[in-house]
């Protein structure tokens, strides 16, 4: 299987967006960067990232129903979760709603490509 390309990010720091997607791209992948959830959805939309890495605080709606709603348009879009929060509640809810993974921010780049390819390579196994 092929390695996921395109990687859409979604959280509202905007310095974890810069320098996450620079470096993702350094990596050869694909970075489309958004803040809001009302940015983020016409990428999903028109089925462009193969992996979405969605925070779970957003300014505009929560993350857990970004999730949720992922899931009702693109149910095998793989989206793994961000969080400065941790919430064991919170990650449970996640995983069972349809999250690939739920990770702590901060995150090291290695760990996130590798959540990234994991996740994208579960949709692709799964039967």
């Amino acid at each position: 299987m092929q390695q996921p390309r395109n990687i859409l990010l979604v959280d509202d720091e905007e310095d974890f967006l810069e320098t996450t997607s620079l470096r993702l791209r350094r990596r050869s992948f694909e970075v489309k960067t958004a803040a809001r959830w009302a940015a983020a959805l016409p990428e999903v939309l028109a089925g462009w990232p193969h992996v979405v890495v969605l925070d779970v605080m957003l300014p505009d709606v929560d993350g857990m129903e970004c999730l949720r709603l992922i899931k009702e348009v693109a149910p095998r879009l793989p989206v793994v979760m961000l969080t400065g929060h941790a919430s064991l509640q919170a990650s449970v809810w996640g995983l069972e709603h349809g999250a690939a993974d739920y990770c702590l921010k901060p995150i090291e780049l290695e760990e996130l490509v590798e959540k990234i390819i994991i996740a994208y390579k579960d949709v692709g196994t799964a039967s």
